[in-house]
């Protein structure tokens, strides 16, 4: 990997590719609490799993929420995917929490991080 001169003044990252998970919803009204209970599950869950990157998540002022998580490849993707309590949580996400959800998984090509080391 060549080295730029701004990563040599900087602290820069490249990182192969990465699965990217970009999950948007909105909630139905009143399930937040147990909702909350459960993503907090999940994001353990994710957290502990193999090629793991990791996940980030943002609420909207109108409501939409997005989560984005990375894993290292497929493979690891698609065993947080498939994990038995991510598969249930997803049903009860269907049938008690979401009244609309949208998903999408890419491989990213490229990715870099920057990061100054001044004040």
């Amino acid at each position: 990997m060549r080295t730029s001169r701004a990563c040599a003044l900087w602290s820069c990252q490249t990182r192969n590719v990465t699965i990217v998970t970009v999950f948007r919803s909105r909630l139905r009204p009143g399930v937040e609490e147990p909702y909350e209970e459960v993503a907090a599950r999940m994001g353990e869950i994710a957290q502990s799993m193999t090629g793991f990157i990791d996940q980030t998540f943002y609420l909207a002022n109108d409501g939409e929420r997005v989560t984005i998580v990375r894993f290292e490849d497929r493979e690891s993707h698609r065993a947080w995917a498939e994990h038995p309590e991510h598969l249930a949580a997803q049903r009860r996400g269907r049938d008690d929490f979401y009244s609309w959800y949208d998903i999408s998984v890419c491989e990213a090509t490229y990715h870099r991080v920057f990061e100054s080391h001044e004040a």
